[in-house]
């Protein structure tokens, strides 16, 4: 291996910010948003499910500045495996980003499901080919293609350099902001507010109930702001602005998810949404009374796959780099491109993976999706405990971003995330199911396999070495 000065020199500043701002932002808003908008509704009312988002929105926000702070602290490749080494040491931090890892890979591979899924609504009828039955669902070939041929695509793109990435980021993130705002102004002016109603839903009898099955959606639905500090050593930025944009990432999400939640319910009655399978594009073709409309907003939400899908390929790449380059994963990982500056095995890792996704059909994409969501609040409870201890142990520690009410925020941070975490525990609401359990279980083995083997192969000492000197 080679040493950390040699190896993270090569990474280059060319991300600006409006590069890093569409990054953070695609990367939360994805195809959630045309998915889960219905189900949201119904679960907790109109109002119910924007409050639950705005409740949910201040959780991340507060786990979102702890993020901040260390990220214009710290601006180093791997985020949270920088921080959480720096406040509590080797073995926490390897635990730490390997759980995160989880999690951006369940969204990769959710995104390689979502795509051939997203397709039937333009041209139905186009997955032919059985090949197998999993969990009850057939899964065909041409299906399947899709989902693998965007997978290489992502890749390609994500290989010839994090610039090439960011323009498509940006682009694509341009066109789901404009067709958002046809469809919010659009239900401002041809919505009813009679279509609200109810504005709270009880779920098991009960309001709160109905709002807490919404909250638990947050999660997974806002992943995506820590992919900035995983990207820090590429973006070219004051060290300070880096933790405002991540926190601008944040806020604008909350808003967006808002306000979408909004111009459905102001679009389509309460049947309406209950009978829909996509309420979202539903809900703008019925706003402009036009097939075209509806087909717009699945391109829209196409777009948000791919947003999603390359942001998710950066921070899950430039975190395993960071594993390996600290000498915690096999030192192939920790090769970067001569010319395009790229951690080229770790995205091929990352698109082998997205490519066998399909395979596995939609039911096991559920399953991994939600290991992967315990994984990412995991990450963030870490990440929290890192804010405060580093606040104790090291108050004169130069922090161009500086939260105020440092100890409040992180302490409601640390409960938040635990609670986060305590969600997906056996008779919670997102309890997790022997299937998930299973998943985790066997990621967290095979982990500890490969740190085991990387320090016996490299030794404690590199791996210390390598963290000192960046710190």
């Amino acid at each position: 291996m080679t040493t950390s000065s040699s190896e993270q020199a090569k990474l280059v500043r060319v991300l600006a910010r409006g590069d890093v701002l569409a990054l953070a932002f695609g990367a939360m808003i994805g195809w959630g948003w045309i998915v889960l908008t219905g189900t949201a509704i119904q679960s907790a009312g109109s109002v119910g499910a924007i409050l639950a988002f705005i409740i949910g929105g201040l959780a991340i926000v507060l786990v979102g500045l702890t993020y901040a702070e260390l990220a214009s602290a710290m601006p180093k490749v791997g985020g949270e495996h920088v921080y959480s080494y720096r406040a509590l040491g080797h073995w926490p931090s390897f635990f730490c980003t390997w759980a995160i890892i989880l999690g951006y890979l369940s969204v990769v591979a959710f995104e390689a499901v979502a795509l051939p899924t997203v397709v039937e609504h333009l041209a139905p009828n186009y997955a032919v080919g059985h090949l197998w039955t999993i969990a009850g669902w057939e899964v065909k070939a041409t299906w399947v293609a899709v989902g693998v041929g965007g997978s290489i695509a992502m890749m390609i793109i994500n290989y010839f350099g994090v610039s090439t990435a960011a323009l498509l980021q940006k682009v694509v993130t341009g066109v789901i902001l404009l067709v958002g705002v046809m469809f919010v102004t659009g239900s401002l002016f041809e919505g009813n507010t009679a279509n609200m109603m109810p504005l709270f839903s009880q779920s098991e009898g009960s309001v709160m109930a109905g709002i807490i099955a919404v909250i638990v959606m947050v999660p997974f639905l806002f992943v995506g702001f820590d992919v900035i500090p995983q990207a820090a050593e590429e973006i070219n930025l004051p060290y300070k602005a880096i933790g405002k944009v991540l926190m601008v990432s944040v806020i604008l999400a909350v808003v967006w998810y808002s306000l979408i939640i909004l111009a459905t319910s102001l679009a389509l009655d309460s049947d309406a949404i209950a009978a829909s399978s996509l309420s979202v594009p539903d809900a703008m073709e019925r706003l402009f009374n036009a097939s075209w409309a509806g087909n717009l907003m699945v391109i829209a939400g196409i777009a948000g796959i791919i947003t999603s899908w390359n942001a998710f390929y950066i921070g899950g790449s430039r975190a395993i780099y960071a594993l390996a380059n600290a000498g915690m994963l096999p030192a192939t990982f920790a090769k970067l491109h001569p010319r395009y500056k790229t951690p080229t095995n770790a995205i091929f890792l990352m698109g082998f993976l997205s490519c066998l996704a399909p395979l596995f059909g939609r039911p096991a994409l559920v399953w991994i999706v939600n290991a992967g969501g315990l994984g990412i609040v995991l990450a963030y409870l870490f990440v929290a405990v890192s804010f405060m201890v580093l606040r104790v142990r090291e108050p004169d520690m130069p922090r161009p971003f500086k939260v105020s009410n440092g100890k409040l925020c992180g302490t409601l941070a640390i409960i938040l995330s635990f609670g986060m975490a305590c969600l997906y525990l056996p008779g919670s609401p997102a309890a997790l199911g022997v299937a998930e359990w299973t998943i985790f279980a066997v990621w967290v083995l095979l982990g500890i396999g490969l740190y085991m083997h990387a320090l016996h192969t490299y030794g404690r000492d590199y791996s210390d070495r390598h963290m000192r000197a960046d710190l």
